[in-house]
């Protein structure tokens, strides 16, 4: 889980771009960090950068597909 120190350093907002899931290899649509909602692994991607593949790491058949999901925009 992505975390911070200082509350000032990060604002809080609902948009509905936190909401949606990508699939692996998926070009990145905002700057950020990303979880994998199977796992839990994060990793930070650049704007039309390609997501991690399905390769990227393995899912147990419990943990599902690996889909990635914003968690951390930057501007």
């Amino acid at each position: 889980m992505a975390s911070y120190k200082y509350s000032e350093d990060v604002c809080k907002v609902t948009s509905d771009e936190f909401d949606e899931m990508y699939q692996p290899g998926s070009a990145t649509p905002h700057s950020g960090i990303y979880n994998c909602k199977g796992c839990g692994q994060e990793v930070a991607s650049n704007k039309g950068n390609p997501l991690p593949p399905q390769s990227h790491h393995q899912h147990a058949v419990t943990q599902g597909t690996i889909r990635w999901k914003l968690i951390v925009k930057t501007v």
